[in-house]
C-alpha cells in the first residue's frame, strides 16, 4: 500500500481520523449494497423455478440479507475495519461457492438470468477500496473474481465480464478515495496557512505600533546626532528592515549571480573590529552570504553587549575550495558552561537562532570555543554548494 493508501486506511497526515471525510463513500457503498441485494432478491423470486434447490437459494439470500444489515452500519461505526473486511470477503466467497449447488449448472449457463450473489459480490471490493486504497481493492477483486470464474463450468467472455468490472470498480473507487485524502490534506494546509497569515498580520500590527516605530526613531535621531549615535542609528535601521521582512514575509529576491561575502561583511566594519578577508572576491549564493553576514553581525553584537561597546573583535574569512569559514574572536569574559543552554531555555535566542539557526538553514555548521576568562571564538562554516535536502 502506498503512502496515500495508508492515509485512507487510518489517519491523515495531521492524525485526524479519515471518518470525517470518507463517510459519504461508506454511505454510497451502503446504498449500493442495499440496492444490489434488492436486485438479486427480486431476480431470484422471478426465476425461482429455474433453480435446482430453491430453498437453498432462499437460504443463501437470507445470509446475504443478514450480512447486508450487519455490514452497512458496522462499516461507518468503527475505525478497526480489517476484521470486518476479512469477514466480508469470507461471506461473499462462501455465497459464491454455494451458488452452483443451489442454482444448478443449467441456471448458470450463458444467457441465463443472474444468480445470487451476482451484483452483490462487488460490495467487499468497494469496501476494501475505501478502507485500504487501490492495492487491497485489486486483491479483493482478484479473489472474488477468481472464485466467480471457478463456479462456472465453462470460461466464456460473459463469464469474465463480472471479474473485469469488479477489478475496474476497485481501482476506480481506490483512486477516488486517494483523491479525497489528497484534497483533505490540501484543505488542511490551506487552513493552516490562512491561520498563520492572520497571526503574522496580527503580530505585524503590534510590532509596527511599537518596535518598528522605536527603531525608526533611533535611526533618525542617531543620524541627526552623528558620531557613535550614527552607528547606533544605522544598526537600528538595519534591524528595522529585517524585522519588517520577517513580519510581512516579504524577502528581497537574491541576485542570480551570487554575492561577495566581503561586501556583506563590510557593513559590520566598525572601530575595534578587525576584518581580514582574502584579496579575491569570496562568492557565495546570495542567500548564504546574507545568512553568514547576519550571523557574524549577531556575534559582534554579542561582543559589544557582553564585552563593552569599544571591545576589540577579530573577524577572519577563509576561502577554501569546498567551503567558506568565518571566525569571530574576542577577548571578553568567555562563556561559562551551560550558559547557552540556559539562555535558549529562557527564550534568549541570540546564539540559538540568530547564529546557529541561520547557518544551519544555509547548510553549514557553527563551532563555539570558549572558557571563562579566555574569550570566545565562533567559527561559521558553510559549503559552497548547499547540500540537497533529504
Amino acid at each position: 500500500m502506498d503512502g496515500s493508501d495508508r492515509e485512507v486506511a487510518g489517519t491523515g497526515a495531521a492524525g485526524e481520523p479519515t471518518e470525517a471525510y470518507d463517510v459519504p463513500l461508506w454511505r454510497a457503498i451502503a446504498v449500493f449494497r442495499i440496492g444490489s441485494f434488492g436486485y438479486v432478491a427480486l431476480t431470484a423470486a422471478v426465476n425461482a423455478g429455474a433453480y435446482r434447490h430453491p430453498w437453498l437459494v432462499w437460504a443463501e439470500l437470507a445470509v446475504m440479507g443478514v450480512w447486508t444489515a450487519v455490514a452497512v452500519p458496522a462499516y461507518t461505526a468503527t475505525r478497526r475495519r480489517r476484521p470486518l473486511l476479512a469477514v466480508d470477503l469470507v461471506v461473499t466467497v462462501g455465497c459464491l461457492l454455494l451458488t452452483p449447488l443451489a442454482a444448478g449448472a443449467a441456471a448458470m449457463g450463458p444467457g441465463r438470468p443472474p444468480v445470487p450473489p451476482s451484483a452483490w459480490m462487488a460490495g467487499p471490493v468497494l469496501a476494501w477500496a475505501v478502507a485500504g486504497g487501490r492495492r487491497p481493492a485489486v486483491a479483493a477483486a482478484l479473489l472474488i473474481g477468481a472464485t466467480d470464474v471457478a463456479t462456472h463450468h465453462r470460461l466464456t467472455q460473459t463469464t469474465l465480464n463480472g471479474p473485469v468490472l469488479l477489478l475496474l470498480a476497485g481501482v476506480g473507487m481506490g483512486q477516488l478515495a486517494r483523491l479525497i485524502v489528497d484534497a483533505r490534506q490540501r484543505l488542511r494546509r490551506a487552513v493552516e496557512l490562512e491561520a498563520a497569515t492572520r497571526e503574522r498580520e496580527r503580530l505585524a500590527r503590534g510590532i509596527h505600533d511599537s518596535v518598528l516605530q522605536v527603531l525608526a526613531l533611533v535611526q533618525r535621531r542617531g543620524t541627526e546626532i552623528g558620531g557613535e549615535a550614527a552607528e547606533l542609528g544605522r544598526l537600528a535601521g538595519a534591524q528595522e528592515v529585517a524585522l519588517r521582512e520577517l513580519v510581512t514575509g516579504r524577502r528581497p529576491v537574491p541576485p542570480a549571480g551570487g554575492a561577495d561575502l566581503r561586501t556583506e561583511l563590510g557593513r559590520y566594519a566598525a572601530p575595534g573590529v578587525s576584518l581580514s578577508t582574502p584579496a579575491e572576491p569570496v562568492t557565495l549564493p546570495a542567500g548564504t552570504a546574507t545568512a553568514v553576514a547576519a550571523a557574524t553581525g549577531a556575534a559582534l553584537d554579542n561582543v559589544r553587549r557582553h564585552c563593552g561597546p569599544s571591545a576589540p573583535a577579530w573577524v577572519l574569512v577563509e576561502d577554501e575550495p569546498d567551503a567558506v569559514t568565518v571566525t569571530i574572536r574576542d577577548e571578553g569574559p568567555g562563556i561559562t558552561p551551560g550558559r547557552l543552554e540556559r539562555a535558549a531555555a529562557d527564550g534568549r535566542i541570540g546564539v540559538a537562532q540568530s547564529i546557529r539557526g541561520r547557518i544551519r538553514d544555509a547548510g553549514g555548521s557553527v563551532t563555539i570555543t570558549s572558557a571563562p576568562g579566555e574569550g570566545t571564538e565562533i567559527e561559521l562554516r558553510v559549503p559552497r554548494a548547499r547540500p540537497p535536502v533529504g
